[in-house]
């Protein structure tokens, strides 16, 4: 066992955290998630699976809305994960409060970035077991980021993470398009999933989010709103597609 793979803070001769790298094989063992950027929205998706068939699939959180603009999505641990949600919560609340609107998108995801770099270079800690995709849509229109442990971010227009990442993400390239709608966004994420799904896929084993614009019931103007498809909804899109 390589010895600077025991410390966080110290770099290997070839120039790597040991430890970051150990937590992106955490992520690469974690469930395979999807993110697309439509014109008039972005859409998250993720397998929701378990080891056994008692668990009850339908207490699995696998993604969570941080406020009403945004939604985010992870693979790799969930307990990590929902620290993370719950810091961007905090986080988004705060800007809501001095600013009265929710953050924008890149502001929430560097903000959520630092938290996890820190956590890279402090003494007595480890690297969170997580990457993140975070979607939402604020002045500039439609955003999608991957957040990583090591806190790097970056800003997708399509992108997967996961177990199946590198298949999901040869499949993305050949079948996104920039022009593509919310609707055509949905099918290719489920798509995407099928590529690497093992077993049956059905209404339960997978969970699609999506932000698009529409009006609110109290002022009637067109606010960006994240949103959960139900199983209804799931299994309406698969029979359209299996």
């Amino acid at each position: 066992m390589d010895r600077y793979s025991f410390s966080l803070t110290t770099f290997a001769p070839n120039g790597k955290l040991l430890q970051i790298e150990h937590a992106l094989a955490a992520v690469g063992n974690g469930s395979t998630s999807v993110g697309i950027k439509a014109a008039n929205g972005v859409v998250i998706a993720t397998e929701k699976k378990t080891g056994s068939s008692l668990i009850d699939i339908s207490s699995l959180e696998h993604m969570a809305m941080v406020c009403e603009s945004i939604g985010m999505v992870y693979s790799g641990m969930g307990p990590d994960f929902r620290v993370l949600v719950n810091s961007a919560r905090k986080m988004a609340q705060q800007y809501r409060r001095v600013y009265m609107e929710d953050p924008p998108v890149r502001i929430l995801v560097k903000e959520l970035a630092s938290v996890m770099q820190e956590f890279t270079q402090s003494g007595g800690v480890r690297p969170f077991g997580v990457s993140l995709l975070l979607a939402g849509v604020d002045e500039r229109g439609p955003s999608l980021y991957q957040v990583d442990p090591s806190g790097s971010y970056f800003p997708w227009k399509a992108t997967a993470i996961g177990k199946n990442m590198v298949n999901s993400k040869t499949f993305l390239e050949k079948r996104y398009n920039g022009d593509m709608e919310l609707e055509d966004a949905v099918h290719t994420a489920i798509l995407t999933l099928k590529e690497g799904f093992e077993g049956q896929m059905t209404e339960n084993s997978i969970d699609v989010g999506i932000v698009s614009v529409i009006p609110s019931s109290q002022s009637g103007q067109k606010s960006p709103t994240f949103q959960r498809l139900t199983s209804t909804e799931i299994k309406d899109y698969l029979s359209n597609i299996l």
